[in-house]
């Protein structure tokens, strides 16, 4: 038997919003505070940009708490039900640090719930979610975490990633192949810190990605993400860390994102390395190849028959077990 409830706070004059989900019985509990990936991923990892609504970021929070593990999760101030109203107050504020403000906002929230252990303090990011923990795990916080979960965490700056993407989205058009030139390009405007000017060419969806990163709406932040990838703070983690990524992962690569950041971890005995064969970017089980996937609306992240890696969730619960246990003898 679990309990749920939500919970709002304010920063910078906006409400933020969240699920605390708690086992049964008398804490202190551990807990985990699980941040969501980019956009505008919501706190249960679902988006108005994909279809579905069993979203990971629940699923996670419902199986810790029955492995007596209460949890955190928010709607960033440019994600859910409220986004449309707050975004006009974030214009031109929006940054890797108020992301950053954001998480440390959470986890004293939930550190002052009186059956969380604060000392246990967990960190799970998703994605771009996994930069922001990383940000806090290796920046002087009130609350430090205990550990770390880099659940698909880009290894590679962020432009090369989405140039991987693209090229796989790409390919599902005709002539795809031939477009990658004129995206490319447009990039490589951007990087130089000029207009992106997508050629009127490319398809609609492809053209909707790269201007997303020009909204006003997005920047600073936008800029910062392009040439950041989890390698730049990896090594300077002196805590127990996790680093997830699927083997069905169609935006994080087991090789080109993994090599790079086991490179990054060389010799740090408190990082740990796990790469799950079938679970894809938001770490549900998925059985399909890389083109199917990528054919498959919104990939298929929250369709309703979709469940949690089994494999993903025992790794995490396992490295959990022991970053607590050694936290506790730590106190």
């Amino acid at each position: 038997m679990v309990s749920t409830v939500d919970v709002s706070w304010e920063l910078d004059g906006i409400t933020m919003e969240g699920t605390v989900v708690r086992p049964d019985g008398d804490g202190l509990f551990p807990a985990v505070v699980l941040v969501a990936g980019s956009g505008p991923t919501d706190r249960d990892w679902c988006s108005p940009l994909l279809p579905g609504s069993n979203g990971s970021g629940r699923l996670f929070a419902e199986a810790f708490a029955r492995a007596g593990i209460a949890s955190l999760r928010y709607d960033k101030r440019a994600s859910g039900p409220h986004a449309r109203d707050n975004v006009p107050k974030l214009i031109g504020s929006l940054s890797m640090q108020s992301h950053l403000d954001e998480l440390a906002a959470a986890v004293q929230v939930l550190s002052r719930l009186d059956f969380v252990d604060s000392s246990r303090v967990i960190g799970l990011g998703n994605s771009e979610g996994a930069l922001h923990v990383l940000h806090y795990a290796t920046s002087t916080q009130v609350v430090p975490f205990a550990g770390i979960v880099l659940a698909a965490p880009p290894g590679r700056p962020i432009q090369d990633v989405l140039l991987s993407q693209l090229t796989l989205q790409s390919a599902q058009f005709p002539g795809g192949a031939e477009l990658m030139p004129k995206v490319r390009a447009a990039a490589a405007r951007y990087a130089a810190g000029e207009p992106m000017n997508p050629d009127p060419a490319l398809p609609d969806s492809v053209k909707m990605v790269l201007s997303s990163f020009e909204t006003p709406a997005n920047l600073p932040f936008a800029r910062e993400l392009w040439v950041e990838s989890t390698t730049d703070s990896l090594g300077k983690t002196q805590i127990p860390t996790l680093v997830l990524i699927g083997g069905s992962d169609v935006q994080i690569d087991m090789r080109a994102d993994g090599d790079p950041l086991q490179e990054a971890a060389a010799g740090m005995s408190n990082v740990t390395f796990a790469f799950p064969p079938n679970a894809n970017h938001v770490f549900k089980e998925d059985m399909r190849s890389p083109a199917e996937v990528a054919a498959s609306p919104g990939n298929g992240y929250n369709d309703p028959d979709t469940h949690l890696d089994p494999e993903s969730v025992e790794l995490i619960m396992a490295w959990l077990r022991k970053a607590v246990d050694t936290t506790t003898s730590r106190t």
